[in-house]
């Protein structure tokens, strides 16, 4: 078994944070390294982040961060961008003269980067949004040990306010160039997940598109067809009736052979249980 989770930054942060969650106010909870795992908890959630920590499953945990579509590299750069913050401040501790920390920054911008990936892709909550800031180190967080941490740490304190400023201005797609969602409540009564809907490429969507329409018997001419395909979910959830044969990987394999052959997915309704 691995003696550390991801390696022994990690190990720290997660830990740090389990044990000062319940003091919000605290300097651990406002230390740097559990800023980091709160600020990885904003994007993706906590479950995504503890639960491959306590399995001790790095495989599991590059998987969920990849979710929005960050690659795999972003994943290895943060996780070195962390390990490599944390040595410089290791020897800091056993320093009498401080050692200036220019990973403080550079983690700071590539959570940033995570962040608007998932803005990008699959759009945020204001709530979300405003959280996500204001757990950055900035002249202007509502938390006094953060503005303090900043104004030693970096060099110029506005620095990653700018960055973030700069990241949030560039646009999402534009429509035609956009994948065609439906939403995700549609593709969920197929158990596709975000993530499974986000490798697909756009004519793959597409033509899941057009399967799903023609398996409710829903014209993709029609002017209301996005309505029609609405009451037809509401009517599926009222009966507690998903579309699924009961096994996830298997679903999605059926899904996945409708793209490939363009099968209609009326053949999945062969087997319809909860």
């Amino acid at each position: 078994m691995k003696s550390f989770f991801i390696n022994e930054a990690f190990d720290k942060a997660v830990n740090d944070y389990l044990i000062s969650r319940d003091k919000t106010e605290g300097v651990l909870y406002n230390s740097f390294l559990v800023v980091v795992i709160r600020l990885l908890i904003n994007i993706y959630g906590e479950l995504d982040i503890i639960n491959p920590f306590r399995v001790k499953n790095e495989l599991a945990f590059d998987s969920n961060l990849t979710k929005y579509g960050a690659s795999k590299e972003d994943i290895v750069n943060l996780k070195k961008l962390v390990y490599e913050y944390y040595l410089i401040e290791k020897r800091n501790v056993q320093s009498i003269r401080r050692e200036a920390n220019p990973y403080f920054i550079e983690v700071q911008k590539c959570l940033i980067d995570l962040f608007n990936i998932k803005r990008l892709n699959f759009g945020l909550t204001e709530s979300d949004s405003h959280e996500f800031f204001d757990l950055l180190y900035t002249p202007g967080t509502s938390n006094a040990l953060r503005q303090s941490y900043n104004f030693l740490n970096a060099e110029n304190i506005y620095e990653v306010a700018e960055y973030y400023k700069e990241a949030m201005k560039k646009e999402r797609i534009k429509k035609e160039e956009q994948k065609n969602l439906l939403g995700f409540d549609v593709y969920k009564l197929f158990n596709l997940s975000i993530a499974d809907i986000s490798k697909m490429d756009d004519s793959e969507v597409d033509k899941l598109n057009s399967e799903i329409y023609k398996s409710f018997d829903i014209s993709e001419n029609a002017i209301n067809k996005d309505y029609l395909l609405q009451e037809k979910i509401k009517e599926l959830k009222m009966q507690n009736s998903p579309i699924t044969t009961g096994n996830g990987y298997v679903d999605i394999l059926l899904v996945m052979s409708v793209i490939v052959t363009t099968i209609m997915v009326v053949v999945i309704f062969g087997t319809i249980v909860f």
